[in-house]
């Protein structure tokens, strides 16, 4: 029964690891726009790319089975990345009306 238990915990883990992946790789195709927009500086984009190469390279601040270290640093870029975009103008179609 034990070993049972632990089948179940790694199979919902690695279900849920899935999920959050599937939603960041959304994310980041979403952000394909953002970096060629002129408008966004090129600090906002180069730290994506940076958080890109960071995610896909060997190299781990933190080495664990589960990514967390990877999925942080993409997700603290993907948020740079938006909020550099709707700093840059009103022609983003993410940006929230201006109640003025």
């Amino acid at each position: 029964m034990d070993s049972d238990l632990w089948l179940v915990v790694a199979v919902l883990l690695l279900l849920v690891m899935a999920g959050c992946a599937a939603v960041l790789l959304v994310r980041v195709f979403k952000a394909r726009r953002l970096l060629l927009d002129a408008g966004v500086p090129l600090r906002s984009k180069a730290l994506f790319w940076a958080a890109v190469v960071y995610t896909v390279s060997p190299v781990d601040l933190i080495p664990d089975p589960v990514y967390l270290d990877d999925i942080g640093v993409l997700l603290i870029a993907l948020r740079a990345l938006h909020t550099a975009a709707v700093r840059s103008g009103p022609d983003h179609e993410d940006e929230p009306a201006d109640p003025k």
